[in-house]
């Protein structure tokens, strides 16, 4: 049985990961977990979790409570209550946290040696060195539970051979189906309406700007170590094909099943050591029920970003990640327009020099400046617009 610390545990993947092991009780065993502001949710987890013995909070002011009522359970709060979490028996980290705050639990649990599960696709974004080389000197391991990068595991498990190409899949969001001069007024409410998936509102928005696919294409480079040249995109309508590897023969292999973010879930914390299927064809036509388009980058210009944090690391994916944070939030706010995501993310990869093999100070450095300078940005775009 494995022993489980759940980092974010009130979120959309979160849940997702509890409902995995209520079904599977006499294979995984949560010992620990964090909620944020989230505090509420913490009665409804511990009458399914009967063994939890730490648990991390957001806010300092609500810890005296807390071990009051559940006198049992030693209680932590902020960033570092997230590392001390991770030490009561846990030899499994499943990290579905949002954003850089991410990337210090992912490199602790690694250098602890111990099996992470990573949905927080911002700490290989923003720390890929970092966690390929503890990763390397260490014995942790490192399971993603994105769907498409699962989905990339999956057929290179079966074949790793020959690969010309790995091709991430993407919806498209939920402005999918509009151009460029249409997306000047579109509004958080609208960019929430996800056509396939029902996720968290931060990753959702990082869809309808395809900076979540950006993320993602530098993620697989971390994970699989293939150049930007070899990862590709194709837009998916339905969802259904998660990803796919196209071998020098022309042979594709892909993962296809209904979107359900609970199967990649599964797989992480079964280690990929359960039953899974991947399909063959020729080419996509053969499923022709489903609808595949050409990736635009013209489009989507945004992604193009992927191209210089891969290849030239350092701190731009930092930068990349902090800006983007910093826009999404403000564009959910409603105090900027969608399109401004984008401008905010391209001022902020020109404004920044590159620090190349950064050090994690020198990274939550540059995080922090990033964020200052964004804002910043957002308050003069404000003044001049009021």
């Amino acid at each position: 049985m494995k022993k489980i610390c759940l980092l974010g545990a009130s979120g959309s993947i979160g849940t997702q990961t509890l409902d995995v092991m209520r079904k599977h009780p006499s294979d995984f065993d949560l010992v620990s977990f964090s909620v944020g502001k989230q505090t509420r949710k913490i009665s409804s987890i511990l009458k399914h979790f009967k063994n939890v013995k730490a648990i991390c909070i957001k806010d300092k002011s609500k810890l005296s409570y807390y071990k009051k009522v559940y006198p049992s359970i030693s209680f932590y709060y902020g960033d570092e209550g997230l590392l001390k979490i991770m030490e009561v028996d846990a030899d499994m980290v499943v990290n579905a946290l949002v954003g850089f705050v991410g990337l210090k639990p992912t490199l602790h649990a690694l250098e602890k040696n111990k099996i992470v599960c990573l949905a927080n696709k911002e700490a290989l974004v923003v720390g890929g060195e970092l966690v390929n080389k503890v990763l390397k000197e260490g014995e942790g391991k490192l399971y993603p539970i994105d769907s498409e990068h699962s989905a990339i595991k999956k057929c290179l498990l079966v074949d790793d051979k020959n690969v010309s190409k790995i091709v991430l899949t993407a919806s498209g969001g939920a402005f999918r189906k509009l151009n460029r001069e249409q997306l000047k007024d579109v509004t958080p409410e609208d960019a929430l309406k996800h056509p396939t998936w029902k996720m968290g509102n931060k990753i959702t928005i990082d869809c309808a700007t395809m900076i979540n696919k950006a993320f993602e294409v530098i993620e697989a480079h971390y994970l699989f170590n293939y150049p930007y040249e070899k990862i590709g995109i194709t837009l998916h309508d339905e969802s259904m094909v998660h990803s796919y590897v196209i071998y020098n023969d022309g042979l594709l292999r892909l993962d296809v099943s209904k979107p359900d973010m609970r199967n990649p879930i599964k797989l992480a914390l079964y280690e990929f050591n359960i039953n899974f299927e991947t399909k063959t064809a020729r080419s996509l036509e053969q499923f022709d029920k489903w609808h595949f388009h050409e990736f635009n980058p013209g489009r989507y210009p945004i992604v193009s970003l992927a191209k210089k944090v891969i290849e030239e690391k350092g701190v731009y994916g930092a930068i990349f990640n902090a800006s983007n944070e910093v826009a999404v939030h403000a564009f959910l706010n409603h105090e900027i327009p969608f399109l401004m995501i984008e401008e905010i993310v391209f001022k902020a990869m020109d404004y920044f020099k590159n620090i190349k093999h950064p050090n994690y100070e020198e990274i939550a450095e540059i995080d922090s400046k990033t964020r200052q300078f964004s804002t910043k940005y957002i308050e003069n775009w404000r003044k001049s617009h009021a």
